[in-house]
């Protein structure tokens, strides 16, 4: 497929969840960009366009999905894809996202993003699928990297290499995840600082900031929970080394009030603008 790299676009914004609808319904400039997950407005009986539509008008908004099961061996499906383009080209997103994982087999979707090994094996599977996804799409897709809390013994790469050959190999871009790298390091005990060095910064386009909680000698990726210090010191180190990249807090559950994550998210300006990144 040709080149189609997505530019650079620096701004701070958080995710489109329905106790804040009335909100980003009747204020304007409160963020520089919005995040929907993809899967909410696709299904029937799901989220009510005519927000997204008038969200749309307001702001930039980017399509993050959590079914894609781009690391399926079955293969990513078409009437899946047909529909995230039928959403894009109603949304014209800033671009599209989702997961390094599966989701599924033989039909069943799990609604977990489960694990890949990081084999040549399963690199073969995942750049089949993204080139698919990516020709159907006509554009090219962001993947984020997982939080995982188990490694595979058959594992020939670190999950930064497999992701950067991933990259050169099929020309998608990153969403990079930093609490998930922090989660995943304190899991399997490897340097985040390191695997940041380990991405291809030129590729990477948007970060997700969030929370997580402890659990029976694990972190969990709960997005249930304030970005904790650790997670904001390995954020100044991904602002030092990738430059503009759009920054956005998620929470999915315990879900404060809208102002308590704009404050937060003027945490993640500040913290930025010390690296040369505009607030």
């Amino acid at each position: 497929m040709p080149d189609l790299a997505i530019p650079a676009f620096q701004g701070f914004g958080l995710g489109l969840r329905p106790p804040h609808y009335q909100q980003f319904l009747e204020t304007a400039a409160l963020v520089d960009f919005v995040e929907v997950i993809s899967e909410n407005f696709m299904v029937k009986g799901g989220r009510p366009l005519y927000v997204l539509d008038a969200v749309r008008e307001r702001y930039p908004v980017a399509m993050h999905g959590v079914s894609m099961s781009i690391g399926s061996a079955d293969g990513v499906k078409l009437d899946y894809l047909r529909r995230l383009k039928a959403l894009a080209d109603r949304v014209d997103p800033l671009w599209i996202s989702d997961h390094l994982c599966w989701t599924g087999v033989e039909g069943f979707n799990s609604h977990d993003l489960l694990p890949l090994p990081y084999t040549e094996e399963a690199m073969a599977v995942v750049c089949a699928n993204i080139n698919l996804v990516q020709d159907v799409l006509e554009r090219s897709i962001l993947l984020e990297n997982p939080s995982s809390y188990l490694t595979f013994a058959d594992d020939e790469m670190t999950e930064h290499a497999f992701m950067a050959q991933m990259c050169a190999n099929t020309g998608c871009h990153l969403l990079l995840d930093v609490n998930n790298v922090y989660v995943s390091g304190t899991n399997h005990g490897f340097d985040p600082q390191a695997y940041l060095t380990g991405i291809p910064a030129e590729r990477v386009r948007q970060i997700h900031l969030a929370g997580h909680s402890a659990s029976q000698g694990l972190l969990i990726d709960t997005h249930d929970q304030p970005v904790p210090d650790p997670v904001w010191a390995l954020y100044e180190r991904a602002c030092e080394l990738f430059g503009p990249a759009a920054t956005m807090i998620e929470r999915d559950d315990d879900i404060p009030p809208l102002e308590d994550l704009l404050a937060e998210l003027d945490v993640a300006r500040a913290r930025a603008a010390r690296w040369g990144r505009a607030a």
